[in-house]
């Protein structure tokens, strides 16, 4: 059963990659931020466009739930709170516009991520670093095929959101000819340019996933903070009671955001923290 918050106590919700994440890593300093923030009383959930199978091992044990696929989905105590797909012929129309035109997709469910058969070796091939095993010398995102599931007939899958690679089209006229209804935002993979993006439900983004759980632990969305780096997390960043963009973020994050916070590999989270009372013990601030 989930516990009302103190009422002091803010929500706080973090992007994954480039915020809390460095290359699909968390920091030392990331997570003791995290752990700190939490035992002063606060409550922290991860706010991320990945869906819930692309989420790592180990990171969701130390957080209070999750707001996943960019706002479509969200789960506390193991209760799924929301769980938007795109509807049927929608899906469809856009799995046919991909295959026609030979485009690297996955889309993307809570239950695994959904490709056509070979896209793994073209994904390796455009991400071959960032599929390689993970060390020290070079980190990534391994996980980003690990729950890949390959099918000759995607026409009838369920899923959230799209993430494609290698297309001919530039986003805005590849949803144009998908149908109505659609987002597109660029690719959160460096150097992936205008060939590479994320196409979701133009109602789905990642304020309405922090509206989900605001609504359900009874806590005032001016009490929330929201952190983030890219373009998907603008409405979150300008609805959040506090946004926190990331030193180096495109200018209109930065805009979007009340304050900046360095890099994750510069202990981001802390600092952004520390200046906002969020490590104090509940009752120790004005806040």
């Amino acid at each position: 059963m989930t516990v009302a918050p103190h009422p002091a106590a803010r929500l706080i919700f973090l992007d994954f990659d480039g915020t809390y994440a460095q290359h699909g890593l968390v920091p030392a300093g990331q997570l003791a931020a995290v752990r700190d923030a939490r035992a002063a009383g606060h409550r922290v959930f991860l706010c991320t466009g990945r869906p819930k199978s692309m989420i790592p091992d180990g990171v969701l044990e130390e957080l209070d739930g999750f707001v996943a696929a960019a706002g479509g989905y969200v789960e506390i105590d193991g209760e799924v709170l929301l769980d938007r797909r795109f509807p049927a012929a929608l899906a469809t129309a856009a799995v046919r516009v991909l295959d026609e035109h030979r485009i690297a997709y996955l889309l993307e469910a809570p239950e695994a991520v959904y490709g056509p058969p070979g896209v793994d070796r073209r994904l390796a091939d455009l991400l071959g670093h960032l599929s390689a095993p993970r060390t020290p010398e070079r980190e990534g995102p391994a996980d980003i095929l690990a729950t890949l599931v390959m099918s000759d007939d995607l026409s009838t899958t369920s899923f959230g959101k799209i993430t494609y690679f290698a297309s001919p089209l530039p986003g805005g006229a590849l949803i144009a000819r998908i149908g109505d209804g659609l987002g597109v935002v660029p690719s959160s993979i460096p150097d992936m340019g205008d060939t590479a993006g994320e196409i979701h439900l133009r109602s789905v983004h990642k304020a309405v996933g922090l509206q989900v759980v605001a609504d359900h632990l009874g806590v005032d969305v001016t009490r929330t903070v929201a952190a983030g780096d890219g373009l998907n997390d603008l409405e979150m960043l300008a609805f959040a009671g506090v946004g926190i963009a990331i030193e180096g973020s495109d200018p209109r994050v930065l805009a979007a955001a009340d304050t900046v916070a360095p890099r994750p590999r510069d202990d981001g989270l802390r600092v952004a923290f520390t200046a906002l009372g969020l490590l104090d013990p509940l009752g120790a601030t004005a806040s």
